[in-house]
């Protein structure tokens, strides 16, 4: 039998409170189901190496394909996700492990409420860069720089160093706020049949009521991934599908 996502509308949960346990809980049940069924996390996670990678190679070429690059993946990222979650899900319930009806679930979220969440994800990054580039044309606009990629001495100036740190400040701040927004707003919107706004409501109350506890995450999340992505992005071979499994046992205790 297929073990579908459940179609019924589904009431508003209760937000539970977390603790650091539930953290360390979230990363060892994400890590078991990884090496339970590791040719999934291996599939999801190699689009996004591959696509790192050229992204890195398209950068030495015209922008036009690097724009276009960096904008295929927050696309994608939300059925990447979904694709770990259900593989989560399954192992949680004791459901079939097959191909065809995970990739089948991932698929059939194209008629739901992923979509949604995909265009907000890319409008998000679209502002970000937009935001990014006129802190950069504030700070820098007038200084002499024969390429910006070459010309690093320039960074190290008052106004360069000044524009690293409103650049990394106002960055922290806008990606914690997406996170705050798709934490448990995505896994929630592949178990429950429920509309991408109320389940980004319940995520930024999540957040709300565990701050300290989902700070903590955020950074646990951002630094694993900044280390994973260092040796050529392999690294997050690992460590993409083990925090996606871990997001889903997270979300499973974050709402009652």
């Amino acid at each position: 039998m297929t073990d579908t996502v459940p179609s019924h509308a589904a009431p508003i949960p209760q937000v539970a409170k977390l603790s650091l346990k539930d953290l360390r809980f979230a990363l060892t049940a994400g890590m078991a189901d990884y090496r339970k069924a590791p040719q999934f996390g291996l599939f999801f996670s190699t689009v996004y190496v591959l696509g790192g990678i050229l992204m890195v190679w398209l950068g030495a070429g015209t922008v036009e394909w690097t724009f276009a690059m960096t904008l295929g993946f927050p696309l994608v990222a939300p059925f990447a996700a979904v694709g770990l979650y259900e593989v989560s899900r399954r192992l949680e319930r004791g459901g079939a492990m097959k191909w065809s009806e995970i990739l089948g679930v991932v698929h059939s979220e194209k008629d739901r409420q992923i979509p949604w969440m995909g265009a907000i994800i890319v409008i998000y990054f679209l502002f970000w860069s937009f935001l990014a580039h006129m802190i950069f044309a504030l700070f820098m606009g007038l200084s002499v720089m024969r390429n910006v990629s070459t010309s690093y001495e320039v960074f190290l100036t008052a106004n360069g160093l000044t524009m690293i740190g409103v650049e990394l400040f106002v960055g922290a701040i806008l990606a914690f706020m997406l996170f705050s927004l798709t934490v448990t707003s995505l896994p929630h919107l592949l178990e429950k049949e429920v509309d991408f706004v109320t389940a980004m409501l319940v995520s930024l109350q999540v957040v709300k009521q565990n701050l300290f506890v989902m700070l903590v995450w955020a950074s646990l999340v951002a630094g694993l991934t900044f280390a994973a992505m260092v040796p050529l992005f392999l690294g997050l071979l690992v460590v993409m599908p083990v925090l996606g499994h871990a997001t889903w046992h997270l979300y499973k205790r974050a709402l009652i």
